[in-house]
């Protein structure tokens, strides 16, 4: 039997992936609708509103909010960003 070390490999990945790596999820427009509406009554909650269309994983729902929601979320930052520098 072999007891040389065996080299380390990651068996596990990091919870955060670049979206660069992220496939695209097509939507349908109803899809699309429900999880509009439901982001406004109950938030973030990925899990609840992934219960009410069949077929979808909270992960999925959340991934597609993020990469539709990409460039809202950038501006932001860079707006905050900009007003942080003025007022030092």
């Amino acid at each position: 039997m072999d007891r040389r070390p065996r080299p380390k490999t990651t068996s596990h990945y990091s919870q955060e992936v670049s979206s660069i790596e992220w496939d695209f999820i097509n939507m349908s427009q109803q899809e699309e609708d429900l999880i509009y509406r439901m982001y406004r009554l109950v938030g973030d909650r990925w899990g609840l509103i992934a219960g009410r269309i069949p077929g979808r994983k909270a992960e999925e729902i959340e991934r597609f909010w993020i990469m539709r929601h990409a460039h809202l979320f950038a501006a932001r930052r860079d707006q905050h960003t900009l007003s942080a520098q003025t007022l030092d």
